[in-house]
C-alpha cells in the first residue's frame, strides 16, 4: 500500500508571528528572555506602556519563540534554554545592565492569592487598622491574627508571623492580607537572560550594587593616585602633589642638613636660636655666671612665658570643674523646686 504524508498547515497568523519575532531579533543589537508569570493583564499593559522608548516587549507563545530562535543564529538558539511557563521578549537599544535596572523598576507590590506559596516570611505588624468593630474582629481571628478593640476601632495587639516562606497562603488569609493592604508578592517583568553580541548576561551579573560600584571606583582611584605620588610617576593629574613633596622634601633636608639658602634662612636662624637657648639654660642652671645679663634677661622672659603658659592651662581646668560644679548645683536646685511642686 502507497504510505500517505499529511502536510502540517500552519495558521497564517503564526507565521507571521514567527517572522515578526524574527524580526526583531535582527534589528535589536540585544534581546532578553523575560518572565511574566503571575502579571495581571492589566497590569502588564502598563509595564509595556511605561517601556516605550526605551525597549519593546513582545509577549507570544512559547512554541512560536522556539521556532523563531531555530531559524536564528546558534547563538540566539541558546537563549531557548531559558523559555519556560508565561514567557515573553524584550528589545533594546540599551546595554544589559540598563535593561535589568528597567525591569526591576517594573516590578511592584501585590496581593497574594489563595493557593499561593508565600515566598517570605508573611508578618502582620502590631498597632490599629482601619476597620470599625464588628464581623471583620472574628475573621482575623480565624486566621491567627491578634485582633481586639481599643479606642472603638480593631487593632492588631502584637506582631505575626502568619504565613512563613514556603507555606501554601489559604484563600482566608490571602483576602485578610488584601483588606489589611499588605502585599506580599512583588510582581514584574523577570529577566531571565540577555544575549547581546554572542554573549549570554544573567541577572546574578546583571545585578550590580551602584553605589558600592562607585564607592570602589573613588577608592580605587585615590589608591592609584596615592601610589603614583610616591613612586614619582608624573602625569597631569598629579604633577602638583609630587612637585609639592619634593619641595617640601628638599626644605626638610635642606633645614635638618644646615644648608644655607635664601628660602630657608629663616627656619635655620630659629632653629640655631632654640638650641643656643637650650644649651645656655643648662650652662646658667650649673653656674650662673657662665651667662651675661643680655642672655639672663631672654631665659627669663622664656621661662615667665612658660610659667603662664602652664597657670592659663591650669585656671581654664579649674573654670571647667567650677563650671560644670555649678550646673550640677542648679541642676540640683530645680531638681528640688520639681519635687516641691510636683
Amino acid at each position: 500500500m502507497e504510505e500517505v504524508h499529511h502536510t502540517e498547515h500552519v495558521p497564517q497568523w503564526k507565521k507571521k508571528e514567527v517572522e515578526d519575532i524574527k524580526e526583531l531579533i535582527d534589528n535589536y543589537p540585544l534581546f532578553g528572555v523575560v518572565g511574566i508569570g503571575g502579571i495581571p493583564a492589566k497590569q502588564l499593559q502598563k509595564m509595556r506602556k511605561s517601556l516605550q522608548g526605551t525597549a519593546v516587549l513582545k509577549v507570544a507563545r512559547n512554541t512560536l519563540i522556539k521556532r523563531a530562535f531555530d531559524k536564528s543564529s546558534d547563538d540566539v538558539n541558546k537563549m531557548e534554554e531559558y523559555i519556560d511557563v508565561q514567557t515573553a521578549l524584550v528589545f533594546t537599544e540599551n546595554n544589559p545592565f540598563k535593561l535589568y535596572k528597567v525591569m526591576e523598576q517594573s516590578k511592584s507590590p501585590s496581593p497574594i492569592k489563595g493557593g499561593a506559596i508565600a515566598p517570605n516570611d508573611i508578618i502582620v505588624e502590631a498597632g490599629p487598622t482601619s476597620f470599625p468593630p464588628g464581623p471583620i474582629l472574628g475573621d482575623l481571628q480565624s486566621v491567627g491574627i491578634p485582633a481586639a478593640i481599643d479606642g472603638g476601632k480593631v487593632v492588631v495587639k502584637e506582631k505575626k508571623t502568619v504565613a512563613k516562606a514556603g507555606e501554601v497562603v489559604s484563600q482566608k488569609l490571602a483576602s485578610m492580607l488584601t483588606r489589611l493592604e499588605i502585599y506580599p508578592v512583588t510582581v514584574g517583568l523577570d529577566l531571565r537572560a540577555v544575549l547581546e553580541s554572542g554573549a549570554i548576561f544573567t541577572p546574578d551579573v546583571l545585578a550590580i550594587d551602584e553605589n558600592q560600584y562607585f564607592s570602589d571606583i573613588v577608592l580605587a582611584t585615590r589608591q592609584a593616585f596615592n601610589l603614583s605620588v610616591n613612586a614619582t610617576y608624573p602625569t597631569k593629574e598629579n604633577i602638583i602633589a609630587i612637585i609639592s613633596k619634593a619641595a617640601t622634601e628638599s626644605r626638610n633636608l635642606g633645614i635638618n642638613a644646615t644648608v644655607f639658602e635664601p628660602e630657608i634662612m629663616g627656619p635655620l636662624l630659629g632653629k640655631a636660636q632654640s638650641q643656643m637657648l637650650s644649651v645656655a639654660s643648662a650652662a646658667s642652671a650649673n653656674n650662673e655666671e657662665a651667662v651675661d645679663d643680655e642672655l639672663k634677661e631672654v631665659l627669663g622672659a622664656r621661662a615667665t612665658a612658660a610659667v603662664v603658659a602652664e597657670v592659663s592651662e591650669t585656671t581654664e581646668a579649674e573654670e571647667t570643674v567650677e563650671e560644670k560644679e555649678e550646673e550640677d548645683s542648679e541642676e540640683d536646685g530645680m531638681a528640688g523646686l520639681g519635687a516641691l511642686f510636683g
